[in-house]
């Protein structure tokens, strides 16, 4: 596992319980899935397809800094799937795991384009 991007976890991150709101996080998981996803098939035009089960493990508080870490899978004709894990950089504790991240290709008419990539 790679791990690419790291955040701050700041006070506009947090839920009612001071800990890291959940939605934040898998909003910065799809985030960084679809730029590495581009990266991959060189293409700005890949969408969510499918995020698996979901284990939250532990959780963050403001003040920590967490990295999130995506692994390639398998490629698909039109689709690519990834693994993902986020750990607090400090403690190396995982805060999430999702086992099955699934991006599509599309071409200009929104529908599943193939990529043209192998394993």
């Amino acid at each position: 596992m790679k791990y690419y991007t790291r955040k701050l976890i700041k006070p506009g991150d947090l839920n009612a319980n001071n800990t890291l709101f959940g939605g934040m996080l898998l909003k910065w998981i799809d985030e960084e899935a679809g730029i590495y996803a581009m990266t991959k098939i060189n293409s700005k035009r890949v969408v969510t397809k499918y995020i698996s089960e979901i284990d939250f493990v532990s959780s963050a508080k403001q003040g920590d800094v967490i990295e999130i870490g995506l692994e390639f899978d398998y490629f698909g004709t039109t689709s690519m799937t990834f693994r993902c894990e986020v750990r607090n950089i400090f403690t190396k504790k995982i805060i999430i795991k999702v086992d099955k991240i699934v991006f599509v290709n599309i071409g200009e008419d929104g529908k599943p384009l193939a990529h043209g990539m192998k394993l």
